[in-house]
């Protein structure tokens, strides 16, 4: 098939599936439905209360003009002070830090011109303050998140939830991190202070002006959409002036769709500490560790035996099977955005240039035991036998899961699950629909509610070259699934009933339907 050919096959499928998506007919099972919080209740006496606004907003991203995006801005109102740090001269933040079992009233007005509503990303929060977007408020409007924090110590992050609209209001830059202690943890002496550094990691396209460029064709929509320049912690070329000491690095994969293979560009072994729902067992040291959108890593790098004026880059190495295909090629790789190639998921890339540049004395050893995982017994899992399938596919050119699109409060008979219970879930990233299995395209999935385990995956595409980049023994809220790639996990539904998302958080796949509602029912 030649390239013209394709083209106009791909834009009649991708109108026929977008046709489709609206046309599709309500499910009959409805989700339950409770009004958005404007106001605080006054039965609930919060530990620390905090105002966030989401606004339009201009910083120097590159040399010369200020780019114009959307940032987060908070302030304590009531409580530690330390609760927030807002973040000078980045489009990112701020910094939540939350204490285990403190109550948190977060008040978010909305500023900017698209309803919006904050989702907290790995958070065990009830139903109405998960960021569902049937909560979304207008500009000038007010939602009152109040909870407490139940999760384990760990790196989350916040960011936008709006159906349709979730991946623009993220790239244009809200996203903030939000980080839970314990005593558990901070009797492990781990690296903090300047010693604990925050990687938020992403990839963007500005034009000549150095305004930010989004999804320029639609056939960006189905691959994802990929930027030709890195920004971490929203700088480009980035660069950490280190001392020869222990560091910890807390890192986010907060890309719209692309994947990371980190390593060390010296070969020394990535050390991890702990994944998206906290800690692990004991660190675990890899060659490379694969980061699909949305997860998270804590790693130890350990400079007490460098050298002032040693390098050491932080390298995203190339891998295979996530670069969509025929059509990832065609449109990806083919592709130039201002004046440069865009690379592909899964080309080489450098992320970040450290620098040793002094001596300390500072010793620090890395833990043999970290924090202990409970681990979820499979056999109390009431469909151990027969886990529930949930089959991430292309119908056309429309993302589906089991051949659904989103409806905002509707879920089907098997998308209902019982408090108090737990499950086996098989998560399938089923390729061959699409273009006859010519286009096949990676597919994180994030589960809202709650923190899961990994039991199983199998090999998929570029196994061999992302086979031993996968931590999967600690608690996880995201993970991802290669083209062709079959996983099992497991899941407990505790505390709270009600309606709750699970989608691909490839954020364009997302906006065009990947997401459906799961029903916890009392």
């Amino acid at each position: 098939m030649n390239r013209r050919k394709f083209l106009g096959y791909a834009a009649v499928s991708l109108g026929a599936g977008l046709a489709g998506f609206r046309l599709v007919e309500p499910l009959t099972r409805s989700g339950t439905a409770t009004q958005p919080r404007t106001g605080p209740n006054p039965d609930f006496a919060p530990d620390v209360d905090i105002q966030l606004t989401a606004r339009p907003d201009a910083v120097p991203i590159l040399p010369g003009r200020e780019t114009a995006v959307w940032s987060y801005q908070a302030e304590v109102l009531a409580g530690p002070q330390g609760a927030v740090q807002n973040l000078p001269g980045t489009y990112l933040g701020p910094v939540f830090r939350f204490q285990r079992g403190q109550k948190v009233r977060i008040r978010f007005r909305n500023q900017i011109e698209q309803e919006s509503v904050v989702h907290w990303h790995g958070l065990h929060v009830p139903q109405e303050y998960d960021g569902h977007p049937r909560f979304a408020i207008k500009r000038g409007q007010t939602y009152v998140y109040e909870f407490e924090i139940k999760d384990r110590p760990g790196m989350y992050w916040f960011h936008p939830h709006p159906h349709g609209k979730t991946g623009p209001q993220v790239y244009r830059g809200l996203a903030g991190l939000l980080f839970v202690t314990g005593q558990e943890e901070e009797a492990l002496d781990l690296p903090s202070g300047d010693a604990e550094i925050p990687l938020v990691i992403q990839d963007r396209t500005f034009d000549r002006n150095n305004q930010l460029v989004y999804l320029t064709n639609r056939m960006q929509r189905m691959t994802g959409f990929l930027g030709n320049t890195i920004l971490v912690n929203g700088k480009p070329e980035a660069e950490l002036n280190l001392a020869t000491r222990a560091y910890r690095l807390r890192v986010l994969n907060g890309s719209n769709s692309r994947i990371y293979k980190l390593a060390w560009s010296d070969g020394t072994p990535v050390t991890v500490l702990g994944t998206d729902g906290g800690l692990l067992d004991a660190p675990v040291q890899k060659p490379y560790v694969v980061l699909g959108p949305a997860e998270r890593l804590d790693i130890w790098l350990d400079l007490s035996g460098r050298t002032p004026g040693d390098e050491l880059l932080l390298k995203s190495l190339r891998f295979s099977g996530a670069s969509g295909g025929m059509m990832g090629g065609m449109m990806g790789g083919g592709m130039m955005q201002r004046g440069q190639s865009v690379p592909q998921n899964g080309d080489e890339l450098t992320l970040v240039r450290v620098r040793v540049t002094r001596k300390e004395s500072e010793k620090r050893t890395l833990p043999r035991q970290l924090s202990p995982v409970e681990r979820i017994p499979v056999a109390e899992a009431r469909n151990a036998a027969r886990p529930r399938t949930f089959r991430f596919a292309m119908r056309g050119m429309q993302p589906t899961i089991n051949g659904r699109t989103f409806q905002m409060t509707s879920v089907a008979d098997d998308e209902v699950v019982r408090l108090n219970t737990t499950e086996v879930w098989e998560l399938v990233n089923d390729s061959s629909g699409m273009m006859g299995g010519m286009m096949q395209i990676p597919h994180p999935v994030h589960v809202h509610g709650l923190q899961f385990q990994v039991l199983e995956r199998s090999p998929s595409a570029g196994w061999e070259s992302i086979k031993d980049g996968f931590v999967d023994n600690g608690w996880k809220d995201s993970v991802l699934l290669m083209p062709g790639m079959r996983m099992k996990i497991i899941l407990r539904f505790r505390d709270y009933p009600g309606l709750f998302l699970y989608h691909c958080h490839n954020l364009e796949h997302e906006d065009l339907g990947m997401m459906r509602n799961y029903l916890v029912k009392a």
